[in-house]
């Protein structure tokens, strides 16, 4: 870490990029892709020498299905929100899994971080400014946005104290 002196006036104070949540990396999409072809094409096989030649046609379907269910849940994973606060501001950056991107800036002296459970156990967080409210971090679960709000709250709350003075 390098302390050269004092930071930059628009340097980050706290900086995160949220992505939603893949169980899977694309080397399991593979092994698992090659598993399924494998059984269907065996199963296929074994209705084609029993004289049920057509169904090997719809195993085929199967494999082509679930590889494009696949491909769009990776598709959807491009999206991204991006927080960063500065001294002097607090910057959401949305982005969908198309690319397009929306952003907006709040005074991190008046915003609030807003957390509300809902009583089956889900919540929402959103960012509250001068009469309006903004939700995110919907690509979280409900853990995430727990920990995430956490951790912006004090976030603001340094930048507060550290930077009023």
């Amino acid at each position: 870490m390098n302390d050269s002196g004092p930071q930059a006036p628009d340097a980050s104070v706290f900086r995160a990029i949220l992505h939603p949540h893949r169980s899977l990396p694309p080397k399991g999409f593979l092994i698992l892709m090659v598993a399924i072809g494998s059984v269907s094409f065996v199963s296929g096989m074994v209705f084609l020498m029993m004289g049920a030649w057509p169904v090997m046609g719809f195993f085929g379907l199967d494999v082509l299905l679930v590889y494009i269910a696949f491909k769009l849940n990776y598709r959807a994973a491009r999206a991204y929100e991006l927080v960063e606060l500065t001294p002097s501001t607090l910057i959401l950056r949305q982005v969908s899994a198309s690319g397009k991107a929306e952003s907006f800036e709040f005074n991190p002296y008046w915003v609030r971080v807003l957390f509300t459970e809902r009583h089956d156990g889900g919540n929402h967080l959103k960012l509250a400014s001068h009469g309006r409210e903004l939700e995110f971090g919907r690509l979280l679960n409900d853990d995430e946005r727990r920990d995430f709000a956490q951790a912006l709250s004090r976030a603001l709350s340094d930048a507060r104290s550290t930077f009023s003075a």
